[in-house]
């Protein structure tokens, strides 16, 4: 009698404009060691938070359409790993997909809301997020439980995905500076919501700026749990999952990243679309 053959195992798909996805991808892997994943960094076209809707849109679409279509196995679930293409696109990609899992990130509101005493909350962002429909229907539902500081932070995202620390403190040295005094004492943000996948990878320069007591939420591990939920299917317990790094423009950044953040030591593929 011949042997049973393996089934095939189709791989997570994770996007984002560029090497901000990575702090959920790191966060997917470990909720789900054994999935392979994909992840896609639209780096040609990056920072998509200082893009317009009709941009983002299109690029998403393009981009999933592709991860469905790919040679080297169809995806059978989709992680928008940007708050501004979340935003603008994960209500057309459903639509246009009803039978693919497609989860989104948004900033984390309701864990800071969970976690402030204060009830005063700081929320960095990128101007694409802070002006859409769907975070202002967030904001707008918790009001009642606490007071939001929103900080359009631009040039930040792209400074990261540059590497460029220089930039980077003085840029979050800039936003929180702009946003209040920070602490626990009545009257001061206890919490400070990263609403951008790019910004955790500043963490440690943020922490230095607002103090040891300051909470600092983002949202890769609900993400992940979310992830874990939607699936139809895991895939067995028997070897570590792979993870394909793709990009459409220059891959150095997100090599680098990777290999940084993640300790994924894999070449970067070009992607054309």
């Amino acid at each position: 009698m011949g042997s049973t053959p393996n089934p095939v195992k189709h791989p997570i798909g994770v996007f984002d404009s560029g090497i901000g996805g990575l702090s959920i991808l790191k966060a997917l892997r470990a909720e789900l060691p054994f999935e392979d994943f994909v992840y896609v960094a639209d780096s040609s076209h990056a920072p998509y938070g200082e893009r317009d809707d009709g941009f983002v849109v299109a690029r998403s679409r393009a981009i999933t359409q592709r991860l469905l279509t790919h040679e080297h196995g169809k995806i059978k679930a989709l992680v928008i790993a940007c708050n501004t293409a979340t935003a603008a696109a994960i209500h057309l990609l459903r639509e246009e997909h009803p039978e693919l899992p497609i989860v989104g990130v948004e900033p984390a509101l309701k864990p800071a809301v969970a976690c402030s005493k204060n009830r005063r909350i700081g929320v960095m962002t990128t101007r694409g997020t802070l002006g859409s429909a769907k975070f202002r229907a967030l904001v707008e539902s918790l009001t009642n439980q606490a007071h939001f500081v929103c900080q359009p932070c631009d040039g930040l995202a792209d400074a990261i995905e540059r590497q460029d620390t220089t930039k980077i403190i003085a840029l979050c040295a800039h936003y929180t500076g702009a946003m209040g005094q920070f602490g626990i004492k009545d009257g001061e943000i206890d919490t400070l919501v990263l609403g951008c996948t790019h910004y955790p990878f500043a963490s440690e320069h943020l922490r230095k700026l607002v103090g040891p007591e300051v909470r600092l939420i983002d949202n890769g591990e609900p993400v992940a749990r979310q992830t874990r939920r939607r699936l139809t299917s895991l895939a067995p317990p028997d070897t570590p999952g792979r993870c394909r790094l793709l990009a459409t423009g220059d891959g150095a950044a997100l090599q680098n990243a990777a290999r940084h953040w993640l300790g994924l030591d894999g070449p970067v593929e070009s992607l054309s679309i």
